[in-house]
């Protein structure tokens, strides 16, 4: 089975083309390798992927229809994994076109191309900003999301409701995945668990926002990159149970999902921290600050229906994951003190 992963360079993304490969899936990535943070990072975690057979790597941005649409032609597709975005929600609120460019243009030639070419079944990324003003909590995948916060929420909620059209109107199978927090080894340096890690090392202060009063998901990669294994070779169904008198969103009469894919267990800000500054033996000089705009005072993903969907329950502790990605970190950075 061959399966194109877009946002191969980036951190879901490769970790994702990772797994597929050592499950001896054939792997076509894509990636625009931009700057939105270190392009060295991405770099290397790209070769780790070109050393390994049934890689094999395009650079191009998903607004150009044409060199999508060439993987397509030349190598034919079955299943498409996209997890090309612009990320970030602060960077959302400075420079919003990126995401329209990116997160909706970009999503768009994805649909046209699996309705071209008859892909079996899209998966693609979501993410818990889409729950924006919700205060109802855990979070459902059931529950609408009619007041995101920020352009970057805005943007994926869109990629939802553009992928139930397509659904609807060319029968193509669409599983969006909501992320709640992701965090790992060779994770993205905007990040908190990172620049945390960075800072505490340094010696430099740590921003804390909402006074430290916040609640994370967080989620372990590996626990995410098994879940996204599980859906492959689950396109959905049309639901017979669905409603339209009570439509639920993350279903549909189309072959149509929508799935959180969390920990489970929010955690909250100061005890992440504490945690951290155990792994590191430094202690943080914390810098308390008010809400940042477009950020959620908390997380937490209900993921009843993923678990009857495929078996997912997250296995890894938060202080094992954290373990984890200090150690890579400490191995990653020891030249470069950073």
């Amino acid at each position: 089975m061959r399966i194109l992963v877009t946002g191969a360079a980036g951190f879901i993304g490769f970790h994702v083309c990772n797994r597929l490969l050592i499950e001896g899936y054939e792997v076509i990535g894509a990636d625009n390798i931009n700057e939105y943070y270190d392009v060295k990072l991405k770099l290397e975690r790209l070769r780790i992927l070109e050393e390994q057979r049934n890689f094999r790597f395009y650079k191009f941005d998903l607004e150009a229809a044409m060199p999508l649409y060439a993987i397509f032609e030349n190598h034919g597709v079955d299943i498409v994994i996209n997890l090309a975005a612009q990320a970030g929600v602060r960077y959302s609120i400075l420079n919003p076109h990126a995401y329209v460019q990116s997160n909706i243009t970009g999503f768009l030639n994805i649909l046209e191309a699996c309705r071209d070419f008859g892909v079996k079944h899209l998966i693609y990324a979501s993410s818990s900003s889409v729950y924006g003003a919700n205060g109802k909590i855990p979070f459902s995948a059931s529950d609408p999301i009619d007041h995101p916060i920020s352009m970057y929420a805005a943007s994926k909620k869109a990629n939802e409701l553009m992928a139930h059209t397509y659904s609807h109107l060319f029968n193509i199978p669409t599983t969006g995945l909501r992320f709640f927090t992701v965090y790992g080894p060779w994770g993205r340096p905007d990040m908190a668990y990172y620049s945390f890690t960075r800072d505490i090392l340094k010696g430099n202060k740590i921003k804390v926002f909402n006074h430290g009063d916040m609640r994370r998901d967080f989620t372990y990669i590996d626990d995410v990159v098994e879940g996204i294994i599980r859906l492959i070779d689950r396109a959905p169904s049309p639901s017979t149970d669905w409603d339209p008198e009570k439509p639920e969103p993350n279903s549909s009469y189309a072959p149509y999902r929508i799935y959180n894919i969390g920990n489970n267990q929010p955690v909250q800000l100061t005890h992440f921290i504490e945690i951290l500054e155990r792994l590191i033996g430094q202690k943080a000089n914390i810098e308390f600050l008010p809400m940042q705009p477009g950020d959620v005072k908390e997380t937490y993903a209900d993921i009843s229906d993923l678990q009857q969907a495929v078996g997912f329950s997250p296995e890894t502790p938060l202080e094992t994951g954290l373990g984890h990605f200090v150690e890579w970190y400490k191995k990653y950075h020891a030249n470069d003190n950073s």
